[in-house]
């Protein structure tokens, strides 16, 4: 069990990664997990569908009768916005931050599943569900209102600090995932570490990797992207692997690392 206090220290000790490297063993971890990342990509949209019904379906009907009638009517975009009451405006939003953190859940879940594969483990498919318990809710809740204030506040900065403050954004699922038992504030704060500490390599890979997922993604009559989105999520999992490292690691693996 990792302590908020041994992650800041492999974190602040940690050596130069590899960028090269980092990628290749992307692209080979990739190869054993694209059946799960389609999964979370559908499970992701499953989530996220009944918000869309719930935000789009009035305006969806307001279009169809307006249709019906053979006349668009400006006013009545304007009649039907200023009309939405406040519960309502309200139900979206708690509905946006709940979702978000069910997304979160099965980020974080993603990240266990990719652990297991890269060590030639067997998974399930129950395995997504493992943080959507009433222990693990509550915290990924309120990680998530904190990833959103930090959002909103760096957007208010005039977008520039967005740039950097996606960077440590990026890992907070992944700390979350294999340090649960560390309060919010201590994922922040080793998430804002190792994102400082490995920002740039960090932000080249993510950059590099959406690149190539979007780009396969569309030769492959853009369905593909549901197979090759989650290759994002691959180069930020090696960073934390080289980084800090897991506590099942084999014991011959760990006398290789410290040997080198």
């Amino acid at each position: 069990m990792n302590t908020i206090n041994s992650l800041l220290e492999k974190i602040e000790n940690a050596k130069d990664l590899d960028f090269g490297g980092i990628l290749n063993e992307s692209i080979e971890l990739f190869k054993k997990t694209w059946l799960q990342g389609f999964l979370l990509q559908l499970f992701t949209i499953i989530i996220v569908m009944p918000l869309i019904i719930v935000l789009y379906l009035p305006l969806i009907g307001m279009l169809i009768s307006q249709q019906e009638n053979g006349t668009i009517d400006p006013e009545a975009f304007s009649g039907f916005f200023a009309g939405m009451s406040i519960l309502y405006v309200l139900f979206v939003i708690v509905g946006v931050f709940v979702l978000g953190a069910l997304s979160l859940a099965l980020n974080a879940a993603f990240f266990r599943i990719m652990q297991k594969l890269d060590h030639n483990e067997a998974v399930t498919t129950s395995d997504f569900f493992y943080f959507i318990k009433g222990k693990y809710l509550s915290k990924i809740f309120v990680l998530m209102l904190a990833s959103f204030g930090i959002a909103i506040l760096a957007m208010l900065l005039c977008y520039l600090p967005i740039f950097y403050v996606m960077i440590p954004l990026s890992y907070f699922s992944l700390i979350y995932a294999f340090n649960p038992e560390l309060s919010v504030g201590d994922i922040v704060k080793a998430s804002f570490k190792l994102g400082n500490k490995k920002w740039l390599i960090t932000f080249g890979l993510m950059m590099v990797a959406s690149f190539l997922s979007q780009i396969v993604g569309f030769l492959l009559c853009g369905i593909g992207l549901l197979f090759t989105a989650p290759f994002v999520y691959h180069p930020i999992y090696l960073v934390y692997k080289k980084v800090i490292g897991f506590n099942n690691t084999d014991p011959i693996e760990e006398i290789g690392t410290l040997s080198e």
